[in-house]
């Protein structure tokens, strides 16, 4: 007799997740199913259709000496961006965590960058990046008397400078994720440290970072996914260039399918760019999840 009411809601929890599975299958898992069968074919054009070419837009892109470019320059971007914006998400937790003056403001401040949409962060940075005018070259020149700059223009710079421009748009989000999980630690467990006579920074590496290493793992997933998926900075800022040496993966993708109308190719980068992740995302779980306490 307790079947029809079990069944019933049954039902009523799968209406309930019904919408967020159609949204989800509609705009993630069917784009990507497509995506990988578009790359075994060429691109249709006009009235010519799509031909199978098996592996071909594979061994082409192996062969792409600017494919290779890029995906090292993504490498070094997320070298650059990961640990940096994470430990300094850290620092800033850490200090506004504290018995501060002004702490709500310098909370705000630090999130401020967060809020701000990405192509108004990018004219900001460029404008502290122009050469001979732009702040940093102002202030050089009026403490040092250095020559101007081109960050953005020079190969050995620019990508360095848009990474730094990544880290202070990141740190603060993930700042906010890091203070949540600082206040939900127990006093008890730092005050019993300090009875042990355990200084600060044996209080922080014993006690509060592995209690942060969820937020960690987490934080960490989502520094991994935006490094390979920005582009709008590098539009207003360098547009890829000089000679491709701030262009990343994902901008790469965009002008083989969109600019150059190359979309098989475009799809064949998509589904490298896909696997890329889904190994660091699998390999960050099996390197973190040793060290994660949950309790």
């Amino acid at each position: 007799m307790w079947g029809f009411p079990l069944k019933r809601e049954w039902i009523h929890g799968w209406l309930l997740l019904l919408p967020a599975m159609v949204f989800l299958f509609a705009f993630t898992h069917i784009p990507a199913v497509t995506t990988f069968l578009a790359s075994f074919f060429s691109t249709p054009r006009g009235r010519r259709p799509a031909k199978f070419l098996g592996l071909d837009n594979y061994e082409r892109m192996l062969q792409d000496p600017v494919f290779w470019k890029v995906l090292w320059n993504n490498l070094w971007f997320a070298a650059g961006t990961i640990p940096a914006s994470i430990a300094l998400a850290i620092v800033m937790a850490l200090w506004v965590n504290d018995r501060l003056a002004g702490r709500g403001f310098v909370r705000m401040a630090y999130f401020t960058p967060t809020v701000l949409p990405l192509i108004a962060v990018a004219n900001i940075w460029l404008f502290f990046y122009t050469p001979g005018f732009g702040l940093f070259d102002q202030i050089t020149g009026f403490l040092f008397g250095w020559p101007a700059s081109n960050y953005l223009g020079n190969p050995d710079t620019a990508l360095n400078a848009i990474i730094v421009v990544t880290v202070w748009k990141e740190a603060g989000f993930f700042m906010i994720f890091y203070l949540a999980a600082l206040q939900a630690i127990p006093v008890s467990l730092k005050e019993a440290a300090e009875i042990e006579g355990a200084g600060r920074w044996t209080v922080f590496w014993r006690v509060t970072f592995p209690l942060l290493m969820p937020t960690t793992l987490f934080v960490g997933v989502n520094a991994v996914i935006n490094s390979f998926r920005l582009v709008d900075h590098i539009f207003i800022l360098t547009d890829g260039g000089p000679d491709n040496a701030s262009a990343l993966l994902l901008f790469y993708i965009y002008e083989v399918a969109f600019r150059f109308w190359e979309t098989a190719y475009g799809a064949t980068l998509t589904v490298a760019l896909l696997a890329l992740l889904s190994l660091l995302a699998i390999g960050q779980f099996l390197f973190f999840d040793r060290k994660v306490h949950y309790k």
